[in-house]
């Protein structure tokens, strides 16, 4: 998939459509963002350059995922902070649940001029994808344990915490 004749990305279109698969299947979608200067979150949370956030309705306060920013208040640490993330910076979405989602290739960088946090009342300028690689993602399957030589013959499958796997 890749943008449009008139230069708009799908990206945020598939975001706020897995954004609202999960939530009317009951899921919680999160995003891994690739943190850099444009990106708006704590610091301390962020690991080898990246940031896992909890985009459900339940974890955030005045969610909006337009075409250019997700902005939302959120908790980290008990402290009210304000998030925005460039939509371009999301590398992927996917449901906490079963790992289902899809990934981006990351923009490398902002386009001159975009501030880092969207102003009130400010125009905001556009991210655009040159050529987006997006990719399904899907959670491996769980594992089977050895059946239990003195329980019934059929095996309990072992749950595992899903995973999103990077494909590149």
């Amino acid at each position: 998939m890749s943008a449009d004749p008139t230069g708009v990305s799908t990206r945020p279109y598939l975001i706020r459509a897995l954004h609202e698969w999960c939530s009317d299947n009951g899921l919680t979608p999160y995003v891994v963002v690739q943190v850099d200067d444009s990106v708006h979150v704590p610091q301390e949370y962020v690991s080898r350059g990246e940031i896992v956030l909890n985009i459900s309705d339940e974890a955030t306060s005045a969610l909006q995922i337009s075409n250019e920013f997700i902005v939302f208040k959120a908790r980290f640490g008990g402290k009210p902070r304000d998030i925005s993330v460039p939509i371009g910076r999301v590398s992927a979405i996917y449901a906490r649940e079963n790992g289902q989602g899809m990934a981006f290739a990351v923009q490398d960088n902002a386009p001159p001029g975009l501030s880092a946090v969207p102003h009130e009342g400010a125009a905001a300028q556009e991210v655009r994808d040159t050529a987006p690689a997006l990719q399904s993602v899907k959670a491996p399957p769980p594992a089977a344990s050895k059946p239990d030589p003195d329980g019934p013959d059929t095996p309990t499958p072992k749950r595992r915490k899903p995973a999103l796997k990077r494909v590149k």
